[in-house]
């Protein structure tokens, strides 16, 4: 009797430390959300990283259109077209950075060996700029076709995109992580009734 009450107590264990697992996730997932786009918005992370990012965005945008364009050029965060005078301007939202900031959180608030993160995170951050390099370029010259279309891609369609790719990452990420090292995986309920019941014969 005593044997099968541990074995119910330890079933019934089992969702606590799930739920506690999934706490902790959010938690730290939240907590990491908060802090790096409150960095992301101070005078010293728009300094450090979104100017020289955005700039950067910039000029390889520029250097890809000029493979086919020869009337682009880019200053600063301006890409322009010389020879109808059309520009377009890289604002921070418009950088990809926030869906990093996104991806960073969900995978480092993941329990998981640090070099998968690593990678992880390295791999999201080429997947979401590459991305985000097409979505530049593609309203480069959306809008010197239509404004209309212009707008409405830039502020709804490549917006979701961008936050659809980092979450497919993720999961593509959770989808490779070791099944060895993944936390809380026991041996289904029925093989350890059975064990049980075999020491209790």
């Amino acid at each position: 009797m005593p044997r099968m009450l541990a074995l119910e107590t330890s079933f019934h264990g089992r969702p606590v430390a799930a739920q506690t697992r999934m706490i902790r996730f959010f938690a730290v997932f939240v907590a990491l959300l908060v802090t790096l786009f409150s960095l992301r918005i101070t005078k010293l992370g728009a300094e450090l990283v979104t100017e020289p990012f955005t700039g950067l965005l910039a000029s390889v945008s520029a250097f890809l259109i000029k493979l086919w364009d020869k009337d682009v050029i880019s200053h600063g965060v301006i890409i322009q077209n010389q020879v109808n005078g059309f520009a377009v301007g890289i604002a921070p939202g418009c950088d990809g950075i926030e869906a990093v900031i996104i991806l960073i959180s969900a995978i480092v608030a993941f329990p998981s060996p640090w070099k998968h993160k690593i990678v992880g995170i390295l791999i999201g951050f080429v997947a979401i700029q590459s991305l985000n390099l097409v979505r530049i370029i593609s309203l480069f010259y959306l809008g010197q076709w239509s404004q209309t279309w212009f707008d409405w891609f830039h502020l709804y369609l490549w917006q979701a995109l961008i936050v659809l790719d980092a979450l497919a990452v993720w999961l593509i990420w959770l989808r490779y992580l070791p099944r060895s090292r993944r936390p809380g995986r026991r041996p289904p309920p029925d093989a350890n009734l059975s064990a049980g019941a075999g020491s209790l014969a």
